[in-house]
């Protein structure tokens, strides 16, 4: 018989298109998807069940469909899409609790999904040049989605302790680029003006919206147990992806950039919380040597190959031609230069 697989999180993107796929997958029977609210795209075959995973009913849903697999897709990135922090972090914390919990006691339930991310290695000036998943933190997340996912792993592991028979997989993704997703970086880069620290290039990775939906496909239709980084091979500095996305980059003090990320996370904008800008200030690189070696999986898309397929999708480019780029960069160097009491530059 074929796997009877939950998945959380469909009514976004990323959950919604995995149900389908694995819908599609000859080795799964049935594939339920869980959500609050109802998901826009079609998803076929797919059974929706419209439940909040912070309730005990879904314990119902996995026992009464004999679920053997779970897979966690709903771990929100932004306040503005859950409503708010506080909503944000009881479906992420609460409703993980929630789900392990029915997932412990469902004898049925065998393998267990949860997308995670790199966020749960902060960003700090003492990181490492790469983190591998056996590194710790050099700075704890105190904050926002990356917090948040550092409490959800602790709870996937204590339940992998508690439920030794079940396979559990967790992927720590990198930032997701691509047509279809909107993320925090996404909206970044679609700013008309990228605010960054002044005096700081951080070093970035991204990972294609496709590539993700295959390594999770992946793990879940195969035994793949342990925790992986995922990420496009190569980096590119935050820089280098300004300029091909076509954008004037706005370099401020790091006190401004606060200031500035504050009103811009208050209108709904750009989610730009402590932790975000901690990233902005000094890059995060993780090593992905056991996600070949161990998990079995390379992704398509480079990093940079990711990024340019971003650029080329968005239309971010055909907005902002290259000579209007330069042109703002050096207007905002001689207004930042003639504000912090600098000379005029040449040129």
């Amino acid at each position: 018989m074929g796997r009877v697989v939950l998945v959380t999180g469909v009514a976004r993107y990323l959950g919604g298109r995995l149900a389908q796929v694995l819908q599609a997958d000859p080795s799964v029977d049935r594939v339920i998807g869980v959500d609050v609210v109802p998901p826009t795209a079609d998803l076929g075959a797919v059974e929706f069940v419209r439940a909040d995973i912070r309730n005990p009913i879904i314990s119902k849903v996995i026992s009464s469909a004999s679920v053997d697999t779970v897979v966690h897709m709903a771990v929100l990135a932004q306040p503005g899409h859950a409503g708010g922090r506080t909503i944000m972090k009881e479906v992420n914390v609460i409703g993980t609790m929630q789900l392990l919990a029915a997932c412990q006691k469902a004898p049925s339930v065998r393998k267990l999904v949860v997308k995670s991310s790199t966020t749960v290695y902060g960003a700090s000036p003492k990181d490492p040049a790469m983190f591998t998943e056996d590194m710790e933190p050099k700075a704890l997340p105190r904050s926002g989605f990356a917090k948040d996912s550092v409490e959800v792993e602790g709870y996937v592991r204590g339940f992998a302790r508690r439920r030794p028979d079940a396979d559990v997989t967790v992927l720590r993704f990198a930032n997701f680029l691509g047509a279809k997703m909107e993320t925090p970086m996404s909206a970044y880069f679609e700013l008309p003006v990228i605010p960054t620290v002044l005096g700081f290039d951080p070093r970035v990775q991204f990972l294609h919206q496709d590539d993700g939906l295959d390594c999770l496909r992946l793990c879940t239709v195969e035994e793949r147990p342990g925790t992986f980084n995922v990420a496009g091979r190569g980096i590119l500095l935050l820089s280098q992806a300004i300029r091909k996305a076509g954008r004037p980059p706005l370099p401020l003090p790091s006190a401004l950039v606060s200031s500035v990320g504050g009103l811009v996370r208050r209108a709904n904008v750009v989610d730009f919380s402590p932790e975000q800008l901690r990233f902005l200030t000094y890059g995060r690189v993780v090593d992905t040597s056991r996600m070949r070696d161990v998990l079995g999986f390379e992704p398509r898309y480079t990093t940079a190959e990711c990024f340019d397929d971003f650029v080329r999708t968005r239309g971010l480019n055909s907005r902002f031609p290259p000579a209007a780029v330069a042109a703002v960069e050096e207007q905002l160097a001689a207004v930042l230069s003639a504000g912090l009491g600098g000379g005029r530059r040449d040129g």
